[in-house]
C-alpha cells in the first residue's frame, strides 16, 4: 500500500463574496434616486449570470458612469450602498446583447468565472453579489403574491409595493445549510450529476420552515446519504448569488457509517481519508479528484477538516 504524502496547502485562501466594503446606507434608500446624478456615483452592469467590465486585461473594471450604464442598461438602477461615500448602483442589461457589448470592447463574463479566476478586485465581489441577487429577486417578483396585481419598486430596489392591496414585499435570501460531516480521520463528500468530472463536495440543502440550522444539517445528511449525525457546529457563512442564497457552513460529527444514497439528489457519496482530501484540495490527487475552488465555502469547510478542526 502506497504512503500518501500530504501536500503543503499554504496560507488559508480568501472566501468569495464576503467582506463587502459597502455601507448599505439603509437610511438613504427612500431618496437614493437623487444620488443617481451624483458625479461620484458608479454603476455595475449585470445581465443574469453575466457581468460587463472594462479593460484590456485582468483585473477588469466593473464600474461604469451613469451615462455609460444607462445607454446599455434597462429598467431602474438599484441602490447598493456607499463605497467610501460614493453611491453604488446595479443596472440590468439584456444578456442577449453580450456580443454587441463585446463588440464595443467590453469584457462580458459570468460571475462564477470572474470569482474563480480573480478577474476583478475582491472588493467588487460582495457588491456584485448583492446586485445580482437583488435583480434576480425583482425579476421573479413583479407581481403581488397576495392579490396578483403588478407591484412597483420602492426604496430604489429594497421594497416592492402593491398599489392594489397595499402589501409590501421585501427582498429575501434563501438559507442553505452546507456541511462537512466527519467520522474520525474520514469525511463524507458527495457528487451531484451536474458537477465537473472528478469534483466532490460537501452536502447541502435548503433550511425548511420551522427548522433550526442543526436540524437542517441532520435531516439533509440523513436524506441524501443515509448518515446520522450528532454534534453540529457553525463554522462560517457565505452569500451565494446563484440566485440569492446564504450558505450556512457547518461541521458535523457522524454517528453512523453506512451510506444510503438518494439518487434523486446525489450521483455518488463516499468516505474520504484526511490525507486523500488534502491531495484533492491541492489538486494533486493521482486520480484527478478535486474539491471546489477557494471562492466557495465548501473548500473552506473541507480545509477545516484537513487542518484538524472538528465539529
Amino acid at each position: 500500500m502506497s504512503v500518501i504524502i500530504r501536500p503543503e496547502l499554504g496560507a488559508w485562501p480568501a472566501l468569495g463574496y464576503v467582506g463587502s466594503p459597502l455601507d448599505r446606507a439603509a437610511h438613504l434608500r427612500a431618496t437614493a434616486g437623487d444620488l443617481i446624478a451624483d458625479p461620484a456615483a458608479r454603476f455595475y452592469l449585470l445581465g443574469g449570470e453575466l457581468v460587463a467590465m472594462k479593460g484590456a486585461e485582468a483585473p477588469f473594471d466593473p464600474l461604469f458612469l451613469h451615462g455609460e450604464a444607462r445607454a446599455r442598461g434597462r429598467g431602474e438602477p438599484l441602490f447598493l450602498g456607499l463605497a467610501d461615500g460614493a453611491p453604488r448602483f446595479a443596472f440590468s442589461f439584456d444578456p442577449g446583447l453580450r456580443e454587441i457589448l463585446e463588440g464595443e470592447g467590453l469584457k462580458v463574463l459570468d460571475l462564477r468565472s470572474i470569482a474563480v479566476g480573480g478577474l476583478v478586485a475582491a472588493d467588487h465581489l460582495g457588491p456584485v453579489a448583492s446586485g445580482k441577487a437583488l435583480l434576480a429577486w425583482h425579476g421573479r417578483h413583479g407581481f403581488c403574491a397576495n392579490c396578483g396585481q403588478a407591484s412597483r419598486i420602492v426604496d430604489q430596489g429594497w421594497r416592492r409595493d402593491c398599489p392594489s392591496c397595499g402589501t409590501q414585499h421585501f427582498p429575501r435570501t434563501d438559507p442553505v445549510v452546507i456541511m462537512l460531516t466527519a467520522a474520525g480521520d474520514q469525511c463524507l463528500l458527495g457528487r451531484q450529476p451536474h458537477f465537473a468530472p472528478g469534483m466532490w463536495s460537501c452536502l447541502a440543502g435548503f433550511v425548511e420552515p420551522g427548522e433550526s440550522i442543526e436540524e437542517a444539517v441532520r435531516r439533509e445528511t440523513l436524506e441524501e446519504a443515509g448518515i446520522a449525525t450528532g454534534r453540529v457546529t457553525y463554522r462560517t457563512c457565505q452569500p451565494w448569488p446563484f440566485p440569492m442564497s446564504l450558505m450556512i457552513g457547518c461541521l458535523a460529527q457522524a454517528t453512523s457509517r453506512d451510506i444510503v444514497i438518494d439518487r434523486n439528489e446525489l450521483e455518488d457519496a463516499r468516505w474520504f481519508d484526511r490525507d486523500e482530501v488534502a491531495l484533492m484540495l491541492a489538486r494533486t490527487h493521482p486520480d484527478g479528484l478535486f474539491v471546489p475552488p477557494p471562492v466557495a465555502i465548501a473548500h473552506h469547510l473541507i480545509r477545516a477538516f484537513v487542518e484538524g478542526i472538528h465539529a
